[in-house]
């Protein structure tokens, strides 16, 4: 997610995979520092690694090809993957007698966006450990091409997360995309054509992360703050009465997510001229059970829904798009709107146009960045549900609510959402699924591709959904 920008810039340019095997060597040695002193992850354990140790010793034998189709969570997922693939794959195979060559690695799939804000440096990074980009927002047949030609004839398997990106929860998986399973297909057809007898497969990975020590007391800083830069009065000490801690947060949580809707559907009504629903309910003057109640809940979810529809409304308005499908497909569609006014793939050299040209490129660029902005906001509360902590109110979820609403804040007041801060030490559990035979389903995609792709995804999203320990 690039930061935004008054500048017209050159078209993106496909970054292809070019593995080097020094760089990954020394990644290697760099992963267990790294790990520890640059992320709050202390602990990365994995179950059933052994069907996948099996699964890639016939990988290595040319029996089958398979993709990994990864939970997407968090931005330390990468580090985990590589834990697995680098450390504990190899040690469960010796384990198990099961013979490997080296090195063991996988190729990943990774969006163009991400070099954007986190630098050139990890472009060229993402490529050298054999990684390929992909633009979400359109048919990005460079990429796509890429990402199908390493699934049929890499020495390396693939991984790929079919969320598209984070969502901030352990306990809720995202729609799933329907690409990854098309690729599977694609694979079949390209075993096919060449005459080969690999069997493909789809193998789920679950990743899932919680707190060594319930960080109750980061969670109710992080709130104060988040308080203080939305305006609210601490709470007085007698309407919090006899709250537990978890109850004491989840109020403050509704009184913050309560606020922060006021304000957003004020600041859309007055400057944008948009009209909500009347909302029914007064709630600084409810007491605190009735807040914490079901049917307030819902009411937040409807009002958080209409104020994400008209957030999006502004941006595609602007860039002349119509609002279908759901939110986070109107977020990919504006993302590649906004790129298209930016990375112009119209001006071949920047700095060949006149004076005068290159202003006028400069504010289509700086108004699609910030048009673009309302995007951003709704990608930041999409995954917010409004039930989510209430159902389980126990630390993780807590913590991953606050952050999101860290987020949000932290974009409305123009800072960027990549410095979250650190909660407390967390493990992660890697679960490593069934496979899916994707072979076993080329006569449905015969008969009808369409349902073939959806119920492949259907059937990987259960079991990713399948494999969350609560």
């Amino acid at each position: 997610m690039p930061n935004s920008t008054s500048h017209v810039q050159k078209s993106l340019e496909f970054i292809p995979p070019d593995f080097k095997p020094w760089v990954l060597r020394g990644c290697q040695y760099l992963l267990p520092w790294w790990l520890k002193f640059r992320t709050p992850i202390s602990q990365i354990e994995a179950e059933n690694v052994e069907t996948l140790a099996h699964l890639l010793a016939q990988f290595q034998d040319q029996k089958v090809r398979f993709l990994i189709a990864f939970r997407h969570p968090n931005t330390e997922d990468p580090f985990c993957l590589a834990q697995l693939f680098w450390k504990i794959l190899p040690q469960v195979a010796r384990k198990e007698g099961i013979t490997l060559k080296y090195p063991i690695h996988s190729h990943f799939i990774y969006d163009r966006g991400i070099p954007l804000w986190a630098g050139d440096s990890v472009g060229w990074l993402y490529s050298k450990l054999g990684g390929t980009s992909i633009i979400r927002g359109k048919i990005d047949r460079n990429g796509l091409r890429s990402a199908r030609e390493l699934f049929a004839n890499s020495c390396f398997p693939i991984a790929a997360a079919p969320e598209g990106a984070t969502n901030g929860h352990n306990e809720i998986v995202s729609p799933l995309e329907p690409g990854i399973a098309q690729m599977g297909f694609w694979c079949v057809e390209d075993m096919q054509k060449a005459g080969r007898d690999e069997q493909v497969f789809i193998i789920p990975l679950g990743i899932q992360y919680s707190y060594v020590e319930a960080p109750w007391e980061p969670l109710e800083k992080l709130l104060t703050q988040l308080e203080i830069d939305c305006g609210l009065l601490p709470l007085e000490t007698g309407k919090i009465g006899e709250l537990d801690i978890p109850n004491y947060l989840y109020y403050r949580m509704i009184r913050l997510g309560f606020n922060l809707l006021v304000m957003m559907e004020e600041f859309y009504k007055r400057f944008y001229h948009k009209n909500f629903p009347e909302n029914k309910i007064d709630f600084p003057s409810l007491p605190i059970p009735e807040v914490i109640s079901q049917s307030n809940n819902e009411a937040f979810r409807e009002r958080l829904h209409n104020l994400l529809n008209v957030a999006l409304e502004v941006a595609e308005e602007y860039f002349k798009l119509k609002p279908n499908g759901n939110l986070i497909d109107r977020c990919r569609r504006l993302e590649q709107a906004g790129w298209d006014y930016i990375y112009r793939e119209d001006i071949k050299d920047v700095a060949s146009l006149s004076a005068v040209e290159k202003g006028l490129a400069d504010r289509i660029a700086e108004e699609a960045s910030l048009r673009m902005w309302h995007m951003r906001l709704v990608e930041s509360f999409v995954a917010v549900t409004g039930k989510y902590v209430q159902e389980k109110p126990k630390a993780e979820r807590f913590a991953e609510t606050s952050l999101l609403l860290w987020d949000v804040v932290t974009r409305i007041k123009g800072g960027s959402p990549f410095g979250r801060p650190t909660l407390g030490k967390q493990r992660v559990k890697l679960t490593v699924g069934q496979p899916i035979s994707v072979s076993d389903r080329w006569e449905r995609y015969h008969s009808s591709r369409r349902l073939a792709v959806s119920e492949l995804t259907q059937d990987l999203q259960g079991a990713l959904e399948g494999m969350i320990q609560s």
